[in-house]
């Protein structure tokens, strides 16, 4: 099963544009190539709008976050990108793999990766991962670890993005976010639910603990989604 299947990121593009130009920031410079628009949904963070600009000249694509969910961590991430570019490795890009944070003055933070054990499993499990200098052929302080993706997969490289930017500091566990359309289909196919039928029959289907489950059910009264009372829940839509 594909990844973004597995994980339930819908990345849909609403926009192509063959020619268009970008400032690169990192080669501050005006670029032109081909840009592309996404939307997506997300069930850990929410929904994203990225623009993707392909510089086939320089062998560099950038993911840039041009609309994020609501939230003060999610809000920092507004205008933020990410760089891909072409590795030794045959037909793929490398990006430098970092993670998010917030720090104690809720301010976002970024921690590049330098040992494979702090590489968040999902990205192991799903993505090449490489060292730099297997990647790019050569040593540069402050970038051990990269992440590589197919050149052409404009999709895999928003979810990496969403992956180290913005799973890190989503409320929401990444092993039980994935799960909240499942639990909704759950709650809607059972018209109006048992809450202890909907405990148990997440436990079967998904493994999940009451405790998993609660949260889950309160996010999804959070966004207006359902509606419980002391013993009963049905969807509001």
């Amino acid at each position: 099963m594909d990844f973004l299947e597995k994980a339930k990121i819908r990345i849909l593009k609403v926009e192509e544009r063959t020619k268009d130009s970008w400032v690169d920031m990192s080669l501050r410079s005006m670029r032109e190539g081909g840009v592309r628009f996404y939307n997506v949904n997300d069930p850990l963070t929410g929904k994203w709008l990225f623009k993707v600009c392909s510089d086939e000249e320089m062998y560099r694509t950038t993911v840039k976050a041009l609309k994020c969910p609501p939230g003060k961590g999610f809000a920092q991430l507004e205008g933020s990108t990410m760089l891909y570019q072409k590795s030794l490795v045959e037909g793929y890009y490398y990006g430098v793999i970092s993670l998010t944070y917030i720090d104690e003055s809720e301010r976002l933070r970024r921690d590049v990766v330098d040992k494979m054990e702090e590489v968040p499993e999902v990205i192991k499990s799903n993505f090449k991962t490489a060292t730099y200098e297997e990647a790019k052929g050569k040593i540069a302080i402050g970038k051990s670890l990269v992440v590589l993706c197919e050149e052409k997969d404009e999709k895999k490289m928003i979810a990496l993005f969403i992956l180290q930017r913005a799973w890190p500091i989503s409320k929401i566990p990444p092993h039980i976010g994935t799960i909240k359309p499942d639990l909704l289909d759950l709650i809607r196919s059972l018209e109006k639910a048992n809450i202890s039928d909907v405990f148990q029959k997440a436990e079967e289907r998904h493994g999940l603990t009451k405790e998993d489950t609660d949260v889950l059910l309160k996010i999804l009264e959070s966004e207006g989604k359902i509606a419980r009372s002391d013993e009963y829940i049905k969807t509001t839509s």
